[in-house]
């Protein structure tokens, strides 16, 4: 059975593609962090590795072994790191996880790598991590890197309909109805429908403090309501997403 998944190749079979091939591998870079009381603390890489895997499909690409820690939780975005459950990295230390990993795809012989990231928190770590592996290849290596975040490809008439009263924001969507919704189309067996919580939604003000303000964080996690979230909404924003990231992946790397 053919896989898109590098993890269940063997180095042999990797390596035929990979020299044969020519193929896209993406990169998915998450966090093990709570996710309220609804969604698993893996929901972050859990996603972006789904996601990935519906790309790939379409673009004939490989799934390398989720990132599955990220860099610290911040209150007004992922609910803080004093959560249990929540395993962060400090910034340096997903910096070289992230060059190393870059530097490794490239002695593979990729030429062609997408880390698509999936905790809101890991994005200027992951370039820095990019930036620096590049350095180090130099100008004559041929690794061409892509790097996003996955939620910036839901459409503007797509976030209307999900959120006929209003979109909160992308910081304010952790743990609700984006990721609650997404994790039903991909993963319903990881949902627990039944504890989503009945917080209002968090009331930030437009500064930091820390030591962080625990208190200013609803007690459950989730920052706004996933009330809502259904596998329906969660499948039209996964088209949305798998289809602009492969259109972007065909344009940027001439498929």
């Amino acid at each position: 059975m053919t896989t898109v998944r590098m993890d269940q190749l063997s180095w042999v079979e990797y390596a035929r593609r990979v020299s044969e091939e020519s193929p896209v591998v993406f990169l998915p870079c998450g966090a093990t962090e709570q996710h309220g009381p609804h969604l698993p603390l893996g929901t972050d890489a859990l996603l972006a590795s789904a996601l990935c895997e519906d790309v790939a499909a379409r673009v004939g690409g490989l799934v390398a072994p989720a990132l599955s820690y990220g860099y610290k939780s911040q209150p007004k975005c992922g609910g803080g790191n004093h959560f249990c459950g929540t395993t962060s990295l400090d910034g340096q230390t997903l910096i070289a996880l992230v060059r190393d990993a870059v530097r490794e795809f490239a002695r593979h012989g990729v030429t062609r790598l997408v880390l698509v990231d999936g905790h809101y928190e890991n994005q200027w770590f992951v370039t820095e991590g990019i930036e620096l592996a590049l350095r180090e290849l130099g100008p004559t290596a041929k690794l061409q890197v892509m790097r996003l975040e996955h939620w910036d490809f839901c459409s503007e008439q797509t976030l209307a309909d999900v959120f006929p009263e209003g979109f909160p924001g992308f910081a304010l969507e952790h743990a609700a109805v984006i990721e609650t919704s997404l994790m039903l189309h991909y993963l319903p067996n990881l949902v627990r429908i039944d504890l989503i919580p009945n917080d209002p939604p968090a009331d930030f003000p437009p500064y930091d403090m820390y030591p962080s303000r625990t208190e200013w964080v609803p007690p459950s996690g989730v920052l706004s309501s996933a009330k809502g979230s259904s596998a329906e909404k969660g499948a039209r924003m996964a088209g949305d997403i798998c289809n602009g990231i492969a259109q972007a992946v065909r344009k940027e790397f001439a498929l």
